[in-house]
This record gives C-alpha cells, sequence and structure tokens, in this order.
C-alpha cells in the first residue's frame, strides 16, 4: 500500500505525538476539572495554568489576556463582538466611532460573515469595506491610509491560508497611526512560522488555533491586547476568569502545551531556512513536471510552507485528482470552501486572470517536515507529470464532459484524428483545446442540439455523424451506420423524441444532469419504474468484494477515474488488477458492454465513490445486471495511513 504525502497542512495538521501523549496523560492522571478546589482539580490548574505561561512567552503576550477557545472561528466571533459592542457602547455616549468597518479582501470568510452578522445583530449598521491588496497579495497601504480616518474597526491577517503571502504589519500599523480604530489579526498561520511579540504592536485582537500546527482540532487562543475592550462570548460558569464560561478542554489544552513547549525548545521543528530550502526543491519539481506552470505568489514574501500554482490547460480538479491518485493530498485553496466549485476569491483579489484563480492548488507542509517526506513529496510529483502524459494517448468513440450540470459530448476518430464537439460550453473550450493539441486531433465539427444548426452531416473517418431535426430550434446527432445507431445526442429533448430513429437498446446522451447523469436508452426510461430494484444491492464493501470475486473470478475491476488518476495508480482494491474505463467514456464502453450476450461481473471503483456510483446507476438501469460499485471508493477501503 503506498503510504500517503500530506501535503495540505494549512488546512489541517497530523497531531504531534507528544501532543497525543500530553492529550492522553491529561484524561488518564490529570482528568481534575481546574475549577475544583480539591488536589485533583489543583493538578489540572497547575497543568492548564502552565500552558497559558508558556504561550504568553513565546507569544510576546505581555500583559495582555490570552485565553483558550475551541479554535480560530470562536475567538474571531469573540474579536468582533467585543470591538462592535464598545463601539456600540462609544456611540450611545456620543462619541465618535468612524464609520467603516475594514476588512481586507483576501481574508478568510469568517472575517467579512462575523463582520456581517454582529453589524447586523448589534444594530450599529457601518459600512463594510474591503481593503484592496496589490498584484503580490499584499494589503494596499495607500488605500487603508485613506479609509483610516474612518475605519472604527480593521480586520487583517498575518500570513493567507490560500498563497502564504505575509502581511506587512509594521506597514499596516504605520498606515493606521493617528487613527481611532481597532485591529484585529488572524495570526492562524503564523503560529510556529513568524516570529511574534504581540505586546509590542498595536494588535488589539489575535485568534489562534491549535490544529494548523500539530494540536487537536478543537482547541485555540485568543489573544486581547491589555486594555482592549472585551465582550464574553460565552457566559455562564466563568472559567477563563470570566472571559469564556464553559469546562476547559483539558485535554485539548495539554496537547496544545505540548506543541508549544516543542516551538519553545527549538529543536523539534525545522528552522526557517531549511523549510525555505524544501520549498524550492519541491517548487523546482513542480516546474519540471508541469511545463507551463505559474506560481501565484512570490516566494520573497510568502511563508516558505506554502505554495500556490495553476498549470495552463488544466482545471484545478484535474491536478487534485492526479496528485490525490498518487496519494499526495493538496488542496484547491481554503478547506472551508473546498466543496464550492469557484474561483479562488483570494487570487481574484490579487487581480490575477481568470484561468489562474479557477485552477489554482494549494500545496502547504508544516516545519515537521523532513528530508524523506520531501524527496518522496519529488518523486510522487515527477509521476503525477508523467501520468498526465500518458492520459494523453488517442482517443477513440465518445467522451462526456460536464460543467454547471450541463453536459458536452465529444466524438473522437483515431483513424482520422478528428473529433466533433456537441454542445459546447465555454467553461470547457480551454480544456478541450488543450486536449486536442496534446492529442494532435484536429476539430472536425463543433455542434449544437439547440438553435440554428449546420443540415449537412459530420464524417469522422468511418464513422458519420447525422443531423435529424426536431423541430426549427431542436436537432439530435445519430452516430452510427444505417444498420445500427450506437449513440444518440438528444440535448434536452425528451427520450421518447428520438423514437422514430433509434432502437431500443441505442444509448441516449442528454444534455443535462437534470435528465441523467450519464446516458440511458428507451428501454432503460421503460423500466424507469422498476428503478430501485435494480439498484437494489449495487455498493459492495471490502469483504462483500472479497466475496463476489472468489464467486466471480472473471469479474473485472474497472476504475472510472480519468487516464492520468489511473495512471498515476493503476492497482485496485486491495492491489488487485483493474482496467481504466473513465466515467467520461462510459458511453462508449456501455455501448460495448451491453452489445455481448454475456455479461461478466463488473466493479467499478474511484477514490470516494461518487464517479462508481453514477456508473453501476447507468449500467444497472441499461439492464446489465451484473453491475456493482465500491462504496466509499480507495478512500475507505483502505486503512488511513498516517501523515508524513
Amino acid at each position: 500500500m503506498t503510504t500517503e504525502i500530506y501535503l495540505d497542512g494549512n488546512a489541517t495538521s497530523a497531531v504531534l505525538p507528544a501532543a497525543m501523549q500530553a492529550a492522553v496523560d491529561a484524561m488518564c492522571e490529570r482528568y481534575g476539572n481546574p475549577s475544583s478546589t480539591h488536589s485533583t482539580g489543583i493538578r489540572a490548574k497547575a497543568l492548564l495554568d502552565g500552558v497559558r505561561s508558556r504561550a504568553t512567552r513565546l507569544l510576546g503576550a505581555g500583559k495582555g489576556r490570552l485565553m483558550f477557545n475551541s479554535g480560530a472561528t470562536e475567538g474571531i466571533q469573540t474579536a468582533v463582538l467585543s470591538a462592535l459592542c464598545a463601539l456600540r457602547e462609544k456611540r450611545a455616549a456620543g462619541e465618535a466611532i468612524g464609520s467603516l468597518l475594514v476588512y481586507g479582501a483576501t481574508e478568510h470568510k469568517a472575517v467579512p460573515e462575523s463582520l456581517a452578522h454582529w453589524n447586523r445583530l448589534l444594530g450599529l449598521n457601518l459600512t463594510l469595506a474591503r481593503l484592496p491588496v496589490g498584484a503580490d497579495g499584499r494589503h494596499d497601504l495607500a488605500a487603508l491610509r485613506t479609509m483610516a480616518g474612518d475605519a472604527a474597526f480593521v480586520c487583517t491577517m498575518a500570513a493567507n491560508n490560500e498563497t502564504g503571502v505575509v502581511s506587512d504589519l509594521e506597514g499596516i500599523a504605520a498606515a493606521l497611526e493617528g487613527s481611532r480604530a481597532l485591529w484585529m489579526v488572524d495570526c492562524v498561520q503564523a503560529l510556529g512560522k513568524l516570529e511574534l511579540n504581540l505586546a509590542a504592536t498595536r494588535i488589539d485582537y489575535a485568534p489562534f488555533s491549535g490544529h494548523k500546527l500539530y494540536a487537536p482540532k478543537g482547541i485555540g487562543m485568543l489573544y486581547v491586547r491589555e486594555g482592549a475592550p472585551y465582550t464574553p462570548l460565552i457566559m455562564g460558569g466563568g472559567q477563563e476568569a470570566g472571559q469564556r464560561s464553559g469546562t476547559e478542554n483539558m485535554a485539548g489544552i495539554a496537547a496544545l502545551g505540548a506543541v508549544l513547549e516543542a516551538l519553545e525548545d527549538g529543536a523539534t521543528f525545522r528552522p526557517h531556512a531549511e523549510l525555505a530550502q524544501f520549498r524550492d526543491r519541491v517548487a523546482a519539481s513542480l516546474e519540471k513536471a508541469f511545463p507551463g506552470i505559474v506560481f501565484n505568489t512570490p516566494f520573497a514574501i510568502a511563508l516558505p510552507t506554502t505554495i500556490n500554482f495553476s498549470v495552463p490547460g488544466l482545471s484545478s480538479k484535474e491536478l487534485l485528482d492526479v496528485f490525490d491518485a498518487a496519494a499526495v493530498r493538496v488542496s484547491a485553496g481554503s478547506a472551508c470552501s473546498a466543496a464550492k466549485a469557484a474561483p479562488s476569491y483570494v487570487l481574484d483579489a490579487m487581480g490575477l486572470p481568470e484561468w489562474r484563480s479557477s485552477s489554482a492548488v494549494r500545496l502547504s507542509f508544516g516545519p515537521l517536515a523532513d528530508e524523506a517526506m520531501i524527496a518522496e513529496a519529488c518523486e510522487r510529483i515527477a509521476r503525477c507529470g508523467e501520468a498526465l502524459r500518458t492520459g494523453a494517448a488517442p482517443l477513440d468513440g465518445v467522451m462526456q464532459l460536464t460543467a454547471n450540470g450541463a453536459h458536452t459530448w465529444l466524438v473522437f476518430d483515431a483513424a482520422s484524428r478528428q473529433c466533433a464537439v456537441i454542445d459546447s460550453q465555454p467553461e470547457l473550450s480551454q480544456r478541450i483545446d488543450t486536449m486536442l493539441k496534446a492529442r494532435s486531433y484536429t476539430l472536425a465539427a463543433q455542434l449544437a442540439t439547440h438553435g440554428e444548426a449546420p443540415s449537412q452531416d459530420v464524417q469522422l473517418g468511418c464513422s458519420t455523424l447525422r443531423r435529424v431535426p426536431l423541430d426549427a430550434q431542436r436537432s439530435i446527432y445519430l452516430l452510427g451506420d444505417s444498420a445500427r445507431v450506437r449513440h444518440a445526442f438528444i440535448g434536452n429533448a425528451a427520450p421518447r423524441e428520438a423514437t422514430p430513429w433509434v432502437s431500443a437498446d441505442t444509448l441516449l446522451c442528454p444534455g443535462s444532469e437534470d435528465c441523467q447523469p450519464c446516458c440511458t436508452s428507451l428501454r432503460a426510461e421503460a423500466h424507469r419504474a422498476r428503478e430501485a430494484s435494480h439498484l437494489a444491492g449495487v455498493e459492495l464493501d471490502g469483504a462483500a468484494l472479497d466475496a463476489l470475486l472468489r464467486q466471480h473470478p472473471d469479474a473485472l475491476l474497472i476504475d472510472v477515474r480519468e487516464a492520468c488518476e489511473h495512471a498515476a495508480d493503476s492497482a485496485g482494491p486491495g492491489g488487485r488488477p483493474a482496467v481504466n474505463v473513465p466515467l467520461s467514456r462510459l458511453a462508449s464502453a456501455a455501448a460495448e458492454w451491453m452489445a455481448h450476450g454475456e455479461q461478466p461481473p463488473l466493479v467499478f471503483f474511484c477514490r470516494s465513490g461518487k464517479r462508481s456510483e453514477k456508473a453501476v446507476q447507468c449500467l444497472r438501469r441499461l439492464g446489465y445486471g451484473a453491475a456493482w460499485h465500491l462504496k466509499g471508493g480507495l478512500a475507505l477501503a483502505q486503512p488511513m495511513p498516517l501523515a508524513a
């Protein structure tokens, strides 16, 4: 089994072994409530006070408050609430407070959303003002100087979570000179990576999160400058000197304390210079693997542990998929926004071209990185580059691409090196152009199933695409010969509208996911009422897969990931051999499978089980009964390896 290389440290980190031990010790030996006055409680209180003292030294907190909480989001909420409550009290007392709530354009979304939330609930009705950044990702200090006089509260960050850009905090402080504004600095990515001496600055609030630096999730800290206004977010039992009620998370605090101890001893984590060397080696391997790569931030002003890059012609998803197949874990940006398929607002704010913000990948590691991990990461990156080149093999038959719920269909003829595109979408044009150029194909025709279209047929080698008009604005395209139509591209027409020209088992390729996620047929549509029984029992866990393969040694394991993903990791579940039929090519393969009288068992798999689920549902609907898929995909079929 391939051990994963975890390069998504800005999202979260593994837990330091010493931190695990400290948490276990707190739960087993020092499990007392620190508010209790008996000896067990006193020992817990001593632990809590010791960690706070260590954090105070490391952060240069001086006489400022330093309280433990659940993490950065709570810290941000508390800081925003504290600042805005103070502003409301001042305004009620007749004092001038300013009219702007200023936040950096590249801040984590928790900041502007918290500002908007509390501004509305407290009835302040101040104006949220977005502080622009330059092309290098740093705050526009000239713009800040123009805002400073009207600013009531300013929110920036020490280092950006997507790009690693380190803010010019001294420049921001100078721009705020003479301003009445309170100032919060998100220090989540700074802990363990930047030297901090908070009490020596005018920073009023600084939230921290333990899980970004080898502590468990659910533990964080908030620094509040001496004299800065403070309003508790949580009231109740009076813990943390009344600043944050709720029994303290002693296991988390103990674990965080172990991480802080490792920071203070200076022997556990790599120094900045060595991390910068690691970054440069990884960057060099990326340049070699992906010709044309563009790095989205200057290394000179970024954390040495973060690389943000884009590759022309490749989407974030394509790159993430091939990295994941090679067991290299990276991300497309903030983990909190990963499920939202949208360009990076951080790179958009920097004014970078849309293709760079929509295809960006973030690679980040922590200060525990070592020589062996970096060397293996570079080897895997080379493998990913080779896999993408291998995946550029000649194509033949039908391919499906989907964007925003709409399908684009491509018909390839390998012999003539020609391709026809049906219902092309602007979002896919660059990807299609890159695909054709990489394989030396020419674009024979661009066709549409809606609107006016050319009436002539399109010849692709020995195959013909024949246009059949349904009405003045709609057409369908038939692929095959007069004896047999193999595929019909029907756009958004109802399947039954193709009845005069197709057989019951012709594969109907629709124009949107609302119609079908893959393909269908007239026979499948007629049996749609029995769909529930067709789809019963299609999921296999590891044990069920083993049993099925023992019972059916002729079964085929089919990897429905893209060709480049399969090239990066060609083994199936348990290291078994597998064949590659990408989900985008399912319509081609399904036509062949359905044409055979016998139906050998097919077991589909992918990374998470989402693509393989679509594949098995499509085959079962078409009437192929001997089809299953691996539930949860390779991610859940394999034991979770330790992160590097």
